[in-house]
């Protein structure tokens, strides 16, 4: 059974005991189910593995976010959180198989992300794939297309450093 509905169903009964203790005038009681209820909508809402994920990616701890992911059914998640899932398995596919690492990401893009900078971070990470594979031109529009979806300019520095990497494709043949 999908883990959503019944998640739903308890956020639903706790709405309802909540608009019960208000109309009953257990006014108290009723502002701390409030609470309880928003508790329970945000939980519906949002994986809480995910935010685990991201939670341990942030604090660079890349084998327990790697344990937390494996955790997570993805047919369970909403259709947008489903895209992020994606997004964090190409991310940690990065660093061993790039083949799996660009099929994640474009599930990932394919599914829907939110926010124009994760879109400008897959555009990213897939522009360097592609010029590892030597597939320059490609390689090139993935950037213009991360570029211009970096609007708060938060990968800059990213984007200068995969560019200079596709111009010069020995600096990164040095690297490894």
């Amino acid at each position: 059974m999908d883990t959503r509905i019944i998640k739903i169903a308890i956020a639903a009964a706790s709405v309802a005991y909540t608009v019960y203790l208000y109309a009953t005038g257990h006014w108290g009681s009723g502002i701390g189910m409030t609470i309880v209820s928003i508790i329970l909508i945000l939980m519906c809402l949002r994986s809480l593995r995910m935010v685990m994920v991201f939670f341990q990616m942030r604090q660079q701890k890349m084998d327990k976010a790697r344990k937390w992911l494996g955790r997570i059914n993805p047919s369970h998640l909403w259709k947008k959180q489903q895209g992020y899932y994606y997004f964090l398995q190409g991310n940690m596919a990065m660093e061993h198989n790039l083949n799996e690492a660009e099929r994640h990401l474009r599930k990932s893009l394919s599914l829907g992300l939110r926010m124009d900078h994760d879109k400008a971070a897959v555009k990213l990470n897939l522009a360097a794939i592609a010029s590892a594979k030597r597939k320059t031109r490609e390689a090139l529009s993935l950037l213009n297309e991360a570029k211009r979806l970096d609007k708060k300019n938060v990968l800059k520095s990213d984007i200068k450093m995969i560019e200079k990497a596709i111009k010069n494709p020995k600096v990164v043949q040095k690297r490894r």
